[in-house]
């Protein structure tokens, strides 16, 4: 009977101290479901995971070891495809990739994170003007965020405020275009960056075989369009599809993935005209190939000496050195992601680790980078999640 006595006590404590535990984090709109479980505190970066779902993951990544340990869901979003950081405060930004089937706009939202749990308190969400929303920039020297809707084709501005929330949109441009393949009926903005001199916006569009460029304005958060006829947009191949786009440090040259057709292509940036010129295209599916094609990711060391792509339809990554005078590429090694397809992946500031976002597997494995070789390594560890899409560290 003692014992008995001993267990109601400590059940009836853990009652209690069920009760005290937050439901939610933030606005109801964007609440946590009460099953979910917040990121223990712990030593390493938080990890946080956009998916194909409706929720934002969190972890700790412990760099000395290359482990991965997934908590839970830390806010719900109808489609959080892409998160990025603040560069200096714990903040997080999601585009939220609702819409996509043209009836509705999608949103970003920012959030504050809590170092020492991972959870997510809503700031504000801003609507971005068009249909799935599913790529986010942050060009820190004007503090502007950036947004690439996928459906509406368009890109949008928003300042970044003094508290990380994010300001009323500045400015909207909607593209024009089209391209042979059955996904390219019209415009499909996938990818969007800042250009290293902070004066131009590059759009990779898929559905229009473009990446457009448009005058930047950081004074103001504002794209100028071009006036009719001087354009300087670039040309890509004709239903090659282009997704993300990486420059190199040194901003002399843009690495193109384009999806439909599993290439990479070099571009030298002339940053004073605001053009880009065609160096070299390079297949990266296996010579052996056969079927469909589909690219996912691209990413350049933090030393511009190796890009690192992603093929999705091979489930694999690719590792390219690159000429340091030519720019051009060459490919090194041919490894597989540890899990289907790997839709995303990040390299982690420190370096040395690679983790890839498995869409498919529902997990996220860790590779390990030679810094010298630029070579990676399958680590053998991996963490479970739900189809993980996207990945952004919080140091």
């Amino acid at each position: 009977m003692a014992r008995m006595a001993g267990y109601r006590i400590k059940a009836l404590r853990t009652a209690v101290l069920l009760m005290a535990l937050p439901l939610t984090f933030g606005a109801p709109a964007i609440s946590v479901p009460a099953t979910s479980v917040p990121p223990s505190p712990a030593d390493g970066d938080l990890v946080y995971v956009g998916m194909h779902g409706a929720e934002i993951r969190a972890g700790r990544f412990d760099a000395r070891s290359g482990t991965l340990a997934m908590n839970g869901p830390v806010a719900s979003v109808p489609r959080p495809t892409w998160t990025i950081r603040h560069p200096r405060l714990p903040i997080i930004y999601a585009a939220n990739e609702d819409g996509n089937d043209g009836a509705r706009n999608g949103s970003i939202i920012a959030f504050r994170a809590d170092r020492r749990t991972g959870s997510l308190t809503r700031l504000n969400q801003v609507d971005a003007g068009g249909g799935g929303t599913t790529y986010l920039t942050l060009d820190p020297r004007s503090m502007t965020l950036v947004a690439a809707n996928y459906a509406g084709g368009s890109v949008a501005t928003f300042p970044v405020l003094a508290d990380g929330r994010i300001g009323p949109r500045v400015s909207l441009v909607a593209a024009t275009g089209s391209g042979p393949h059955r996904r390219q009926a019209k415009p499909h903005a996938h990818s969007v960056l800042v250009d290293p001199t902070g004066r131009f916006i590059l759009v990779a569009d898929l559905g229009a075989d473009r990446i457009f460029i448009y005058p930047f304005d950081g004074r103001r958060h504002a794209i100028r369009p071009d006036a009719a006829g001087s354009e300087r947009h670039f040309v890509a191949t004709s239903g090659s599809g282009p997704r993300h786009i990486a420059f190199a440090p040194d901003g002399r040259f843009l690495y193109l993935i384009n999806e439909l057709t599993a290439d990479v292509q070099v571009l030298r940036w002339d940053a004073r005209r605001g053009r880009l010129t065609l160096v070299q295209t390079l297949p990266i599916d296996a010579p052996d190939h056969q079927g469909t094609s589909s690219a996912s990711e691209i990413a350049v060391s933090a030393d511009g000496r190796f890009v690192y792509a992603g093929n999705r339809a091979e489930n694999r990554l690719v590792v390219l050195a690159v000429d340091q005078a030519k720019g051009t590429l060459s490919i090194i090694q041919r490894i597989g992601a540890g899990g289907e397809v790997p839709w995303g992946f990040s390299l982690h500031p420190g370096g040395r680790w690679l983790l890839v976002a498995n869409e498919r597997s529902d997990r996220i494995n860790i590779l390990a980078i030679d810094r010298r070789t630029g070579r990676l390594t399958d680590s053998g560890r991996s963490a479970d999640t739900p189809k993980p899409v996207s990945i952004s560290f919080l140091r």
